[in-house]
């Protein structure tokens, strides 16, 4: 097969697509491009609030705690009154809570509002997740994950680069620039994006029996599908390692050059690339794996990138370890989602998408206390090290559990012969 055939077949997969996909696609871009709060928080607290790296590390993790609540209010609301309206209203608290940021001088209140916005956006959360999977089937979920990924990091590789410009220049735009796109974001969905809630009522095709809607609570619905918390909770020890992309990295940056926010940014802006470049590269090179194992590869992708900055001093080896790692966090969201949503009860979708990101968010909320406590103690290269033997541990987890997967799967096959 020549280069150009296998490209064109890489690409043809994401043709086809519901248009909502497409719209979804551009409004996460839109979205992304003004992601400058988020990305730069751990330099917010320390630079100008003026945190130290424990306090800032507690301060990171406390929006965590409240996502938890936020999701799981979220997910009972989308899979009660519809996902289109949860994520309009919600988003749109949010972007006023970052207007008004853009007002007030750098102070534990406007952590306090930006905390407020997080949870509008955590209630959101679990809406978006059933969002895409209601418009979708096996065949093309993948797909529609892929390139919703793609749209946000289509944006994300020149948010945080404008982001860092601002951060150091003109705060009160910081703020106001994030909350414009965002409000351009919702708009195209408002217009473009029906509601799908009525989509769960349809009956599923053969071969999807386990999207067949049921009555009961989320536990009932876990209780016969344990591979679910099985999985949550070793991505649990996934994003607890990339948790560190957003606490340890900047501060390493800032420890090593001048103009740490503005080299984070840059660094941020090449993981947006990377992403944008490699995915379709990446989903056509890895479909011959079973879906738990590409999350391995990325597991062990995650091992190599951050384990080079153990040992690397220069500009030029930060950028060629975060390209590793990104091609990891490929692997690993792009089949985070489908494996999901292939498991789950159309009629549970919110809540599932509320509860496991739950488990799996801990990990990633926990990371900067734990790892903010462990600076305060060795040098930030060995912490590097620690992170490394937490991701390495949990690789081996999923392989396990990929084991286990293809056991109940055979076992499904002979119940329903």
């Amino acid at each position: 097969m020549g280069i150009e055939t296998k490209f064109q077949k890489t690409m043809n997969q994401y043709k086809g697509l519901p248009r909502e996909i497409y719209i979804i696609f551009i409004s996460r871009m839109v979205n992304a491009m003004g992601a400058f709060v988020w990305p730069l928080m751990t330099l917010l607290l320390t630079k100008k609030i003026g945190l130290s790296e424990a306090e800032t590390g507690f301060y990171i993790m406390l929006p965590g705690l409240f996502y938890g609540i936020a999701s799981l209010i979220g997910g009972k609301l989308a899979d009660a009154f519809g996902r289109k309206i949860v994520i309009v209203v919600l988003n749109l608290m949010a972007v006023l809570l970052y207007v008004i940021c853009g007002f007030i001088e750098p102070s534990m209140t406007t952590y306090y509002l930006i905390l407020g916005a997080g949870f509008c956006y955590g209630m959101a959360d679990p809406a978006h997740g059933a969002l895409i999977a209601d418009l979708t089937t096996p065949e093309n979920r993948d797909a529609a994950y892929a390139l919703s990924y793609m749209g946000f990091n289509l944006g994300f590789a020149i948010g945080p680069a404008i982001g860092g410009w601002l951060f150091e220049r003109y705060l009160n735009w910081f703020f106001w620039g994030d909350a414009a796109t965002a409000f351009v974001a919702i708009l195209l969905l408002m217009i473009f994006v029906k509601e799908t809630i009525h989509l769960t009522k349809e009956d599923v095709s053969e071969g999807r029996e386990l999207e067949k809607s049921e009555e009961g609570t989320i536990l009932g619905v876990l209780k016969k599908r344990p591979i679910l918390i099985y999985f949550a909770l070793v991505l649990f020890g996934y994003n607890f390692v990339y948790s560190q992309w957003g606490f340890m990295v900047p501060l390493h940056t800032d420890q090593i050059f001048a103009d740490g926010a503005k080299w984070y940014g840059a660094l941020a802006s090449f993981n947006g690339f990377v992403v944008i470049a490699c995915t379709p590269l990446m989903t056509f090179a890895l479909h011959q794996f079973k879906t738990i194992n590409r999350i391995v590869i990325g597991g062990t992708l995650y091992f190599i990138g951050f384990g080079m900055l153990i040992f690397t001093t220069n500009l030029i080896g930060f950028f060629i370890a975060i390209g590793i790692f990104t091609l990891g966090e490929i692997a690993v969201t792009v089949n985070s989602m489908p494996f999901i949503a292939n498991h789950t009860p159309a009629s549970h979708r919110g809540r599932m998408n509320s509860i496991l990101p739950i488990i799996m968010g801990t990990g990633y909320t926990i990371s900067p206390y734990v790892m903010g406590n462990v600076l305060e103690k060795v040098s930030i290269t060995t912490a590097w090290t620690y992170v490394c033997g937490v991701m390495l541990v949990y690789v081996v987890f999923m392989f396990i559990l990929g084991k286990y997967d293809s056991r109940q799967k055979e076992k499904l096959k002979l119940e329903t012969a």
